[in-house]
């Protein structure tokens, strides 16, 4: 599947988004997840659906609004943040089921 045209996850009816000046805080009132992200966090979940449909046109708004950012490393970071987000509850996504992989990015063995 190409993952760059696919559709974005949702923000989950259970997320809570609070903005603030450094950035926001999202809460899931399912699994009591508190997730703190940065400006650049905050934006990206902002460009969820509705916003955005696609990962191309996701990366395209903030690639126009950090032109000081490769592409390449604004895509490679908003993968990460996505699957972070669906790995925590904060995002469900269309027609996930436990045959489909709901991660944005080809899942590969942890690096860090």
């Amino acid at each position: 599947m190409d993952h760059q045209k696919a559709s974005l996850p949702s923000p989950s009816p259970s997320a809570i988004f609070k903005p603030l000046a450094e950035g926001g805080v999202l809460f899931s009132t399912d699994t009591e997840v508190y997730f703190g992200v940065n400006v650049i966090g905050a934006r990206i979940w902002e460009l969820l659906p509705p916003a955005t449909r696609t990962f191309d046109e996701l990366c395209a708004a903030l690639i126009a609004q950090y032109s000081d950012v490769s592409p390449a490393q604004i895509q490679k970071d908003v993968r990460k943040f996505l699957d972070d987000l669906v790995e925590n509850g904060l995002v469900v996504t269309s027609g996930a089921n436990a045959s489909n992989d709901p991660r944005v990015s080809e899942r590969r063995p942890e690096a860090s």
